[in-house]
């Protein structure tokens, strides 16, 4: 009967117990605020009910391909959508990839996905596709602030001795090789297991060399920890750029209050992927990214997060894909349609035709600083180099 509606199911595969837990809640906000305007679904002329079911990984990568099976076999998910940390987003995507359902996932950098996932940064797939920003890029904002207090500067390191770090020092696609192209000294002292216990060897080399600056992509207990003995021993960075959680105010990532008191007037330095102030508007409804932070604050009573941006963006792929698909029922088609992407966001134009892989698509970065604010730290905008249509909301600020 023409014009009939079929039913089409969004998967999502959401941390919604565990340590990712923090990830969880904006994805989680995205869903119920997305589901009001996918209800139905329009693709050459015929109408589709859209249902979105949820399922929590648990934080763990069995977990996470739990989530898959039971979405793929007893939901039928028609597509998948995740985002989560460097071994549970993983699990996810190689499970969808084994069982044949179309798969979107972001939060962590494109080289770490494609090495999580058989040693290949530049590896291909057929049904799991990603967006996010490079190692390279996070080097590059990075560098950018640095140069803030000199051209070429002394900088230790405090990288564990997992797979992050591992790739950040990768000779290739890593951060370490970016870095030392804008003229800066890296030091590295080494790897250490996470949680730390101690950083003395650290310090004691950072001291011989003269780093003024640390880059980090610590958890926040273990940056407290470093803090803690840097202020007893020297040296205290005059400037930390640290990634992964602590694009997260440290008051969320962390419910030890001492480290809360430590990391307080650091002034940790962190990469922008999505802010309140970037530019862009949902293509699900035209909500601007001030309006969605707004909207998650009054409903959640909680500051805003970055993965707000990235959980809603998921949705609007989805939707795009489901939309541009020659048949959204066939898993196979949203696949092709995924690879064909070009679609704007609330985070900017996702395009997947660019690469740097086939399954992979490029968000620019901006830096940002947390800074004391009247409801507590605040995460200033103050570079903008790669998106100059990102307003800056502040200076950078040196810890001394």
């Amino acid at each position: 009967m023409a014009g009939a509606a079929t039913r089409v199911c969004i998967g999502v595969v959401a941390p919604l117990t565990g340590r990712l837990a923090p990830l969880g809640e904006p994805l989680s906000f995205a869903v119920r605020s997305s589901a009001r305007r996918m209800v139905r679904l329009h693709n050459s002329g015929r109408a589709y009910d859209v249902r979105i079911a949820v399922r929590d990984s648990r934080s763990l990568p069995e977990g996470a391909r739990q989530a898959v099976r039971d979405l793929a076999d007893d939901e039928r998910a028609n597509i998948v959508l995740t985002m989560a940390g460097t071994q549970v987003l993983p699990a996810a995507a190689d499970a969808c990839e084994e069982l044949g359902v179309p798969c979107v996932s972001t939060t962590f950098p494109w080289q770490a996905y494609g090495y999580a996932r058989g040693g290949d940064p530049l590896r291909t797939f057929r049904w799991t596709y990603h967006f996010a920003w490079g190692l390279d890029d996070i080097a590059g904002v990075f560098a950018d602030m640095w140069e803030r207090l000199g051209v070429r500067r002394t900088v230790g390191c405090l990288w564990n001795d997992d797979l992050q770090g591992r790739l950040l020092r990768h000779e290739r696609f890593g951060f370490l090789p970016a870095a030392l192209a804008r003229g800066h000294t890296l030091v590295d002292p080494g790897g250490y297991r996470e949680p730390a216990t101690g950083f003395d060897s650290h310090l004691a080399q950072l001291r011989e060399q003269g780093a003024e600056i640390l880059t980090s992509a610590a958890t926040a207990a273990d940056l407290a920890l470093f803090l803690r003995q840097a202020r007893t021993t020297g040296p205290v960075p005059r400037l930390i750029t640290c990634s992964r959680w602590l694009t997260y105010p440290h008051t969320l990532t962390t419910r030890a209050r001492e480290a809360h008191d430590e990391l307080a007037g650091a002034k940790v330095a962190t990469l922008v992927y999505w802010s309140p102030e970037h530019p862009y508007r949902s293509s699900l409804d035209g909500t601007t990214c001030a309006e969605l932070a707004r909207a998650y604050q009054k409903e959640t009573g909680q500051l805003w997060l970055q993965p707000l941006g990235l959980a809603h963006a998921l949705l609007e792929v989805a939707h795009h894909a489901l939309a541009a698909a020659a048949d959204p029922t066939d898993r196979a088609a949203v696949a092709r349609a995924l690879a064909k992407t070009r679609t704007d966001t609330v985070v900017g134009t996702l395009d997947w035709t660019q690469g740097p892989t086939p399954n992979v698509a490029l968000i620019p970065l901006a830096g940002g600083q947390w800074q004391r604010g009247p409801h507590g730290p605040r995460l200033t905008l103050v570079t903008n180099t790669r998106v100059p249509a990102v307003p800056l909301t502040g200076d950078l600020v040196p810890a001394h």
